[in-house]
């Protein structure tokens, strides 16, 4: 019979008001998502991610930065309490901001989670190994002969960035690299960090990096853009790896060495996984995501 119901509603061309369903199940069938990246390639595949899984499902989506998270809790809070959202999705950092989740639960709201690195367990999670990811491409560096390599690190706030110095690290460690051939530059995921820290490394005495390991392809880009002011070629003097696979890893010449995660995948994953939540079925476990090493043209074997 409900499919009888659906073909007639189908061939009435027949849409439910979402108002009225939402009086009749107490929900507003709005979902709120958190971000907190500059990267706009990034953000825009998670809009994207949410949204596919969301659009069969007569949900609406609602933008919430995550610096106002931060900065004001209890005025977000409120929001969630007057907007009556049925569940957030959680994009790092908020997706491991552990006293977010707590109040979160404390209020009986649900909520999907991107990539966090803390208790994997809550929510509805999709994962990604970020240590893992990083090894491999420092791998890639160190095959190809690099042993003076620079590493521009991430937003130190996103626990993502420890993780793939973590990746950095035993790369390092298996092949015996020691700390005076390694250099590490603050960043904070954005283009114009990665320039920066890029003028403090040609900066530094000392022979030269022949290998910079950017956290993300904003920052790579950022330190290509420099390194190219400079004189030197990449990757003839400088191989330069980043982070992500965003749009601008592959506009740029020489294309980035990067690391593909799947963002738009694990935003449907953490959505769909918040949907069973809120249709009152149990926390699916959580799902990992398979990074993919994209070998392109910023890297090659050092010079000599």
């Amino acid at each position: 019979m409900r499919e009888k119901v659906k073909a007639v509603a189908k061939a009435l061309n027949y849409q439910p008001n979402i108002t009225a369903k939402g009086l009749i199940t107490r929900r507003s069938f709005m979902i709120g998502l958190t971000y907190e990246r500059p990267s706009p390639s990034y953000v825009v595949e998670l809009q994207r991610g949410v949204l596919e899984r969301l659009a069969d499902e007569r949900y609406r989506m609602i933008i919430l930065p995550f610096r106002d998270v931060c900065a004001r809790p209890d005025d977000f809070f409120e929001f969630l309490r007057s907007a009556a959202l049925d569940g957030v999705v959680l994009a790092p950092p908020g997706s491991d901001e552990l006293a977010v989740l707590d109040r979160l639960d404390a209020a009986g709201i649900h909520y999907g989670r991107i990539a966090p690195q803390l208790e994997p367990g809550r929510g509805a999670c999709s994962l990604l190994d970020d240590t893992a990811a990083a090894r491999e491409v420092a791998e890639h560096l160190l095959a190809l002969g690099h042993r003076r390599l620079a590493v521009i690190l991430g937003d130190p706030t996103h626990r993502a960035s420890a993780a793939r110095s973590e990746g950095y690290a035993r790369a390092f460690a298996a092949h015996d690299i020691g700390e005076d051939a390694l250099c590490f530059e603050p960043g904070d995921f954005t283009f114009a960090s990665g320039e920066a820290a890029m003028r403090r490394i040609l900066s530094r005495p000392g022979p030269r990096p022949t290998a910079i390991l950017a956290q993300n392809d904003d920052m790579a880009v950022g330190a290509m853009t420099v390194a190219r002011e400079a004189g030197l070629s990449i990757p003839g003097d400088l191989s330069v790896t980043g982070f992500d696979d965003s749009d601008i890893a592959r506009l740029i010449m020489p294309k980035l060495t990067t690391v593909r995660q799947p963002v738009f995948d694990m935003a449907m994953t953490a959505t769909d996984g918040l949907l069973k939540l809120l249709s009152g079925e149990p926390a699916p476990p959580p799902v990992l995501h398979a990074h993919e090493l994209l070998v392109r043209q910023s890297t090659a074997a050092p010079a000599g």
